[in-house]
């Protein structure tokens, strides 16, 4: 089979890493343009595009696939280079553009997603953080046969896994990259043979997993201290939860939710030593702090953070 690939971050470059492994011919890569980052904010190509150009595989950066849009003149050179081009599905991995009714009806077995939910649960692009975020105890790949909607097509392949108590996003970003890349291999030798069925998603069911947003890294420890046990790890490794301590904002990379009733104000520490850790009053039970980090400073275990910023008086806001 011959594979157009659409996709931009590392979750997606895994997957395209899997199918020219397993011998899959990739004559053409859609990716998002090159971006500003770090701190000298120089333009940066995606992971999809550095794999791309590493393994002599054409690229193409539209900034759009809508006809009718402002970059139309260059959307329909994109449409005239995949007509151009032969191949038989196109797979699209968080590829970041929506891709019109004229893109999905060009590949002859259409147009295959990877998507890091069992859908319809989290529809959207960060299924992975609201998982944690909600609590789920589960989560998957479902490889999708994409239509016009928002993460609406039928469903090929769904296959899950636990979401542990030691999971972060980062964590689980890499145990689904690896489940995703290996099972689209696994469904495009099935859609190959007719072996594969698609199944109408379930009518109920479904959530938008909105896309996280560095507005959303402050704590509020009048919330349940589960809660924001799971908060913090849905934001880590992006972009980190931040609690105001006597107005120092201090990061919370990883932390633990105890149960037991306390009658400490919410945000007030409890606790900043060797033996207890850094244990903090939540508006129900208390939170442990496991890794923080100072404005400048490293990461580091709470036992090692206390050294050289007291939190023996004060309270977190």
């Amino acid at each position: 089979m011959r594979i157009v690939f659409a996709g931009t971050p590392e979750f997606a470059a895994i997957a395209l890493r899997s199918l020219c492994e397993a011998g899959f011919d990739v004559p053409l890569v859609l990716t998002q343009p090159d971006r500003p980052a770090g701190r000298g904010m120089r333009l940066q190509p995606s992971a999809v595009k550095q794999y791309a150009l590493a393994h002599g595989i054409p690229v193409t950066q539209p900034l759009s696939l809508r006809l009718d849009g402002k970059s139309a003149a260059e959307a329909r050179q994109a449409h005239d280079l995949l007509l151009a081009t032969q191949f038989d599905a196109m797979v699209v991995v968080a590829y970041g553009l929506i891709l019109p009714r004229s893109i999905l009806d060009i590949p002859p077995l259409g147009c295959i997603n990877i998507h890091a939910s069992l859908l319809p649960r989290w529809r959207g692009a960060a299924p992975i953080q609201r998982a944690i975020e909600a609590g789920d105890r589960e989560t998957g790949i479902t490889i999708m046969q994409m239509d016009e909607g928002l993460d609406t097509g039928p469903v090929l392949m769904q296959q899950s896994i636990s979401i542990e108590n030691s999971d972060d996003a980062g964590s689980l970003h890499d145990k689904l990259a690896a489940l995703g890349a290996s099972m689209i291999v696994s469904a495009l030798h099935r859609l190959e043979r007719s072996g594969l069925h698609p199944k109408p998603q379930p009518e109920t069911g479904a959530n938008y997993a909105a896309k996280i947003t560095k507005e959303e890294a402050a704590i509020d420890f009048k919330e349940p201290s589960a809660k924001i046990a799971n908060k913090i790890r849905a934001l880590n490794p992006f972009p980190g939860a931040v609690a105001m301590f006597e107005g120092t904002p201090v990061k919370i990379w990883r932390a633990e939710a105890i149960t037991e009733a306390t009658s400490g104000a919410s945000g007030e520490v409890l606790a900043a030593d060797a033996q207890s850790g850094v244990l903090v009053a939540c508006g129900g039970g208390v939170l442990r702090l496991a890794e923080l980090q100072k404005p400048g400073g490293k990461r580091l275990p709470a036992v090692e953070f206390i050294k050289g910023f007291s939190l023996d008086s004060g309270r977190f806001a």
